[in-house]
């Protein structure tokens, strides 16, 4: 479909993909290389497995991410110069220049599409639907491919002094082909994007002495390597999750009970089951994959709506509501009509 400029239109999700590295970390691959249990991980967490890329073998988060964007272009019955724009969402970039999305843009061979990278850690993909319906809506494009990739493994360390971040992270990417349409009556009902900067210090990734926060000994050794307040981050992600979630009805004035599939972040089992709880979700409403693949950071959502997608649980007609919180710490959510 060509842009017109100034049109407002309706937004079709037209193609989905994803993309699992082969390598598993399992529970017992872990008992292995620290002081941990399999029982103490999924009580916890409720994770089994996780998949880790060949960081060494030249797995990258924009390899793993071209490969999601192929499937989901063939899935749309789109070639790559369909594609007008290219937004990817990660943390874990290879290098701070080019941005993965240039690498990715390269790799298909999308001669004639503008690319970015945007940065929002677990809640990137769902602010990505945001910001590209927004540019689809308003006509200034017609085609976006949007990824979500992270390989948080490159920031791990699979030893006891790193237990409390390897046990939860898993690589991966998902991506979804976004196309512009004149019925109007598809795409966003409602959305929020929110951040919190002054949690930054409760998740963070540092570089160098002065990364570390205010009341923090700068440690060295810890540089390069993910920092977590796993307890504050918990405390956040309990009182966010369902605010978020119940925010987003109030705007699009529905009841839990209307919307058909609830496609959610996975950052941990047990703060999905008390949405579940709080807001009397059917359990065929709200997927879980967090045990087979972990916390993906910005894949979580796409992989979660690949799966379902191709399970035939999400149909044209549903109401969906995509919702993640992460560092930042951001949280946000965008309710579809698709």
């Amino acid at each position: 479909m060509t842009a017109h400029p100034g049109a407002r239109r309706g937004v079709r999700i037209v193609g989905v993909g994803s993309y699992l590295p082969e390598h598993r970390l399992t529970n017992a691959d872990l008992v292995r290389m620290m002081e941990t249990s399999d029982a103490w991980i999924v009580q916890r967490t409720g994770i089994r497995e996780r998949r880790v890329a060949d960081l060494e073998g030249g797995e990258t988060a924009s390899t793993l991410a071209t490969l999601a964007l192929r499937e989901a272009l063939a899935s749309a019955h789109l070639t790559p110069n369909d594609l007008d724009l290219i937004v990817c969402a990660t943390m874990t970039a290879e290098m701070e220049c080019p941005s993965c999305a240039c690498l990715i843009a390269n790799a298909i061979g999308a001669s004639r599409a503008g690319a970015f990278d945007l940065n929002a850690a677990c809640s990137g993909f769902v602010f990505g639907l945001n910001v590209a319906h927004e540019l689809l809506r308003g006509g200034a494009y017609g085609t976006i491919g949007l990824i979500g990739v992270d390989t948080l493994s490159k920031f791990m360390r699979y030893n006891t002094a790193g237990r409390g971040t390897s046990i939860i992270f898993g690589d991966a990417a998902g991506a979804a082909v976004l196309k512009a349409t004149d019925d109007a009556s598809l795409g966003i009902l409602a959305q929020t994007m929110h951040a919190d900067g002054a949690g930054w210090k409760d998740i963070y990734v540092p570089h160098r002495n002065s990364d570390f926060p205010p009341g923090v000994t700068p440690d060295p050794t810890q540089c390069g390597f993910v920092q977590m307040s796993g307890a504050s981050v918990f405390k956040f992600a309990v009182g966010t999750f369902p605010d978020l979630i119940q925010e987003t009805l109030d705007k699009a004035r529905l009841r839990p009970d209307d919307v058909d599939m609830y496609v959610c972040h996975q950052s941990n089992a047990r703060i999905l089951l008390a949405a579940r709880e709080r807001f009397g979700i059917p359990e065929e409403k709200l997927y879980i994959n967090i045990d087979r693949v972990g916390n993906t950071v910005a894949a979580s959502v796409p992989l979660c709506f690949d799966d379902l997608i191709k399970s035939g649980r999400v149909k044209p007609g549903m109401k969906v509501m995509f919702v993640a919180f992460g560092g930042g710490l951001t949280w946000g959510s965008s309710l579809w009509q698709i």
